[in-house]
C-alpha cells in the first residue's frame, strides 16, 4: 500500500527527495468497509487520507436529510475536511466510503511535524490545497452555467468511469440534479 504513496509523491516532487521514508512512516494503513463514515459533520476531522483503492463521497445534508455531494474522490488522490483538520473545529461536511477502501491516513500531529521538518512535504500539501480549490471552483463555476443534460455530458467527458462505478443516485447528487431527471437523460444518452 505504501509503495503507491511513494510513487505518488515521487511523481509530484521527483526522485531526489530527502526523508521520503520518514514521511511515509507517518502514514497509517487503513482498510474500511463500504458505507462507513470517515468524517461526520459536527465532529472534528483528525486525518488527511490518501486513497490507495476505493472511492469516497464528500457531502452535506440539506434540511430534509438529502445528500448533496461536493465531490467523489477516487484512487491516487487525497481527501480530508481540510478546514476542520487545520482548525480543530467541527467539520461542516461528511466523508463516507462508497466502496471498500484502502487508505493511508496521517493525523494532525504527524502532518504538522512533517510540515515543519520536511520542506518537500510542504509542497505536497500546497498541491493538495491548490488541486482541491481548483476542482471545487471549476465545478461550481461550470455547474452554474450548465443545464442538467450539459452536466451529464460534462461528467461523461471528464470522469466517465464514475458512471459505471457509483450509483445513479450518487451521480445525480454530485451533478446537482434530480435522480429521476438523471435517469431520464441517462436512458436517452444510452450510458
Amino acid at each position: 500500500m505504501i509503495e503507491i504513496l511513494r510513487e505518488h509523491i515521487i511523481s509530484r516532487l521527483g526522485k531526489d527527495i530527502d526523508n521520503l521514508d520518514m514521511v511515509l512512516d507517518y502514514f497509517k494503513p487503513m482498510t474500511i468497509d463500504r458505507n462507513k463514515f470517515l468524517v461526520q459533520e459536527g465532529k472534528t476531522c483528525n486525518y488527511v487520507y490518501f486513497i490507495v483503492k476505493g472511492c469516497l463521497q464528500v457531502f452535506v445534508y440539506d434540511s430534509e436529510m438529502n445528500e448533496t455531494t461536493r465531490d467523489i474522490v477516487t484512487e491516487g488522490t487525497w481527501c480530508s475536511e481540510l478546514i476542520s483538520f487545520g482548525s480543530g473545529k467541527p467539520a461542516s461536511e461528511n466523508i463516507k466510503t462508497v466502496e471498500p477502501c484502502e487508505l493511508l491516513a496521517i493525523d494532525k500531529q504527524g502532518f504538522q511535524k512533517l510540515m515543519e521538518t520536511v520542506p518537500q512535504f510542504d509542497k505536497v500539501y500546497k498541491q493538495i490545497l491548490e488541486t482541491s480549490y481548483a476542482n471545487s471552483v471549476y465545478r461550481i463555476n461550470t455547474f452554474v452555467a450548465l443545464n442538467a443534460l450539459e452536466r451529464i455530458k460534462w461528467l461523461m467527458e471528464s470522469r466517465p468511469k464514475l458512471l459505471s462505478r457509483v450509483s445513479s443516485k450518487l451521480i445525480a447528487s454530485y451533478l446537482g440534479i434530480n435522480k429521476d431527471v438523471f435517469s431520464r437523460y441517462k436512458s436517452k444518452l444510452k450510458m
